[in-house]
């Protein structure tokens, strides 16, 4: 029972963020495909033709990066005010609120499938080839998405103390576009650097979309591990703050 009814309620929430956001929208969901196209075309026409970029394939290289970091950034900002922005939810009905940010993340996972299928339309209408490799596709999504939960359970719980936790969070993916490789290539970062970057979960997401796509290989093991262990690790600790912050929700929503 119990597992049947919040099942029911995640579903219907991933289901009502995702008509939510496009009500009254004209296009609908097609924006999910304009908005990454539209900046995609900006930054090709920037760095490919007035800063002649060398890099193969342009326009596929920059949604491997562009992909990922959309959905980081949308989800994990509308879940961090995602319980502030559900108080009757959490002050009617008897649930986990765990499943509050979460059901925000997996509603954007609904956008991020469209964008997913424009990533892989352009790769093969561009030449790349598929490969066995693809098959690691749904692993390291699985675990890039288990990466930003961890985040949003963090920052929601946290927002609901200090509300300007979701502006911190803008600001923080504003400034995290331009130190994620999206628009050059890791390669050329300073190697004094490139310890660091590697520390970026969200920078290996990308670097393995890029070698799964476009070099036909499978990611490296380093790259595997970094993006495994940042996820899990990330997932546990946001549960743990969850459940220690959750206690005191209610007196200040």
């Amino acid at each position: 029972m119990w597992n049947g009814d919040y099942q029911f309620l995640l579903s219907n929430l991933i289901q009502k963020d995702f008509k939510i956001r496009y009500r009254n929208m004209s296009l609908g969901v097609l924006w999910s495909l304009l908005n990454p196209l539209v900046t995609m075309g900006v930054l090709a026409f920037v760095f490919g033709r007035l800063l002649h970029s060398q890099q193969r394939n342009y326009p596929v290289f920059l949604l491997c990066g562009l992909v990922p970091f959309n959905f980081f950034s949308l989800a994990w900002g509308s879940a961090t005010s995602s319980l502030v922005d559900s108080t009757s939810i959490i002050k009617r009905v008897a649930v986990p609120r765990e499943v509050i940010p979460i059901s925000t993340v997996l509603g954007n996972c609904l956008h991020l499938l469209i964008q997913i299928g424009l990533l892989l339309v352009f790769t093969l209408a561009t030449g790349e080839r598929v490969t066995w490799n693809w098959l690691w596709l749904p692993f390291i999504w699985g675990m890039f998405v288990a990466l930003v939960c961890g985040l949003s359970l963090v920052s929601s719980a946290v927002n609901i103390y200090v509300r300007d936790t979701r502006y911190v969070v803008e600001s923080f993916n504003a400034v995290l576009f331009w130190l994620v490789p999206i628009v050059y290539s890791f390669e050329n970062i300073s190697p004094r650097y490139a310890e660091v970057y590697r520390l970026n979960p969200v920078a290996a997401m990308v670097m393995a979309l890029r070698r799964i796509l476009m070099d036909a290989a499978a990611p490296a093991p380093s790259l595997l591990v970094q993006l495994s262990l940042g996820s899990l690790v990330t997932l546990g600790i946001g549960l743990f703050v969850f459940h220690r912050l959750k206690q005191s929700f209610y007196d200040y929503l």
